[in-house]
């Protein structure tokens, strides 16, 4: 596992104004993996980016121990150098079992700003997907993130008789106090799982909605499961519909509704039954509408900070309902760590069993060359297969015990182990201890 490395940063420790500076829009990431990837020295490379954490995911190159990568992620996703210190303080870094740890508990929802949520295990293979398409990812991120998302699976079942939480919940909870049991439209702007969850609740609370994307097609399904009316981006920008909510969670670096298109959402409200201003909640990182625009055109915007803290309040709790969650991924871990040490040392012990075995017969075929010579071809051949059945029952203990010492011990140990067994050395000791 020493190979592997996380950089990023959340909301556990960062603002979401922060988060938006090293955010990435989802149509560059294709065309920003390969940069990273070679800026970190990595084989393989993924970028996750959701509302409200960005993290790089890598394998090194040669399989040596990641370092901090930090400086190089920072110029990468800010397309700058950072100042001495700079990246440091801005980024969080994990290596080897701690970013292994860091994913399981990331795809299971315990990192997550909704503790328990299950959207952000669909938001990692998503980004396994783009890295896959962009011919970033390999074997060994492959299966990190397949196990990974193999936990998740296996906390849906834990918690099947229990609602998972999710931010969309609040999103959909925020709504409907808006509407306070008056009638009123809520549109949805963007194709994401915190807009499909919320879209989901509201639809069950009978709440008439409206889906907006740039592309009508991927948008199409969504619409249809929710008896939704489907329009483009551009059509709600310069028409929109009366609305009493609207719900925002679309890519992009910039605004989305600007100005003109705010003051035209808050003059179509006037049409409507209930002519009070529409709520906005943005999930956009970076915001989908700017704060102080909404508030200029007379509209209260509910951001992601915002749902953020309330869900703060809720973590104690899904914390300790999720206990034995945390569990199974320590269980989980355990298991890989030895799996992939064994593979890992695999070559090697096959090295050493071969050496011993190499040593064994240099011995035997001494021995018949002098005090031995004597023997016949039968007693000759016994000899040598006693010298090998001898070598493998020898090789034997200090074989199982590097397969256990490489699951506790760190890679230098080991390293250091397999240097001081190399023939030269080996032998150079052996003739020490002789004389």
């Amino acid at each position: 596992m020493h190979q592997i490395g996380v950089v990023g940063l959340s909301y556990r420790h960062a603002g979401v104004e922060e988060v938006a500076r090293f955010a990435v829009p989802r149509a560059e990431v294709a065309a920003r993996l390969p940069e990273l990837r070679t800026r970190l020295n990595a084989s393989e490379i993924l970028y996750v980016g959701t509302c409200n954490r960005v993290e790089v995911v890598y394998a090194t190159n040669d399989g040596s121990p990641a370092g901090d990568s930090r400086p190089d992620v920072f110029a990468v996703l800010t397309g700058r150098d950072s100042q001495p210190g700079e990246a440091a303080r801005s980024l969080r870094a994990w290596t080897g079992e701690a970013a292994v740890e860091h994913l399981f508990l990331l795809a299971c929802g315990l990192d997550s700003a909704q503790t328990g949520e299950q959207e952000i295990a669909a938001q990692l293979r998503d980004a396994w997907e783009e890295s896959r398409a962009a011919r970033t990812c390999g074997p060994v991120l492959d299966r990190l993130i397949g196990e990974a998302l193999g936990m998740a699976r296996r906390v849906r079942r834990m918690t099947a008789r229990v609602r998972t939480p999710s931010l969309g919940d609040l999103a959909a909870e925020r709504v409907l106090k808006h509407l306070d049991g008056a009638p009123g439209a809520t549109a949805l702007l963007g194709v994401s799982p915190m807009t499909r969850r919320c879209a989901a609740l509201l639809h069950a609370a009978r709440v008439p909605l409206t889906i907006v994307n740039r592309t009508l097609g991927s948008a199409r399904e969504l619409a249809q499961s929710v008896s939704a009316t489907l329009l483009s981006l551009d059509e709600f920008r310069n028409d929109p519909p009366p609305l009493a909510a609207l719900v925002l969670a679309a890519g992009g670096r910039g605004a989305v509704l600007e100005r003109e298109a705010l003051e035209r959402l808050r003059a179509a409200a006037g049409r409507g039954a209930a002519d009070r201003p529409p709520l906005l909640v943005d999930f956009g990182v970076p915001p989908n509408v700017d704060a102080e625009a909404a508030r200029r055109a007379g509209l209260e915007r509910v951001g992601m900070a915002q749902l953020i803290e309330t869900a703060q309040g809720q973590r104690l709790a899904q914390l300790l309902r999720l206990a034995p969650v945390r569990a199974a991924n320590a269980e989980r871990l355990a298991h890989l760590r030895a799996e992939l040490a064994t593979r890992a040392l695999g070559p090697r012990l096959q090295d050493l069993r071969a050496r011993f075995e190499e040593i064994a017969a240099e011995e035997v075929a001494r021995a018949l060359r002098h005090e031995l010579r004597t023997l016949d071809e039968q007693q000759r051949t016994q000899l040598e297969r006693l010298g090998c059945a001898v070598a493998h029952r020898l090789a034997h203990l200090p074989l199982a015990g590097l397969r256990a010492a490489a699951v506790h011990a760190s890679a230098d140990a080991v390293d250091a182990f397999f240097d001081a067994a190399k023939p030269g050395r080996a032998r150079d000791s052996a003739v020490k201890d002789e004389s």
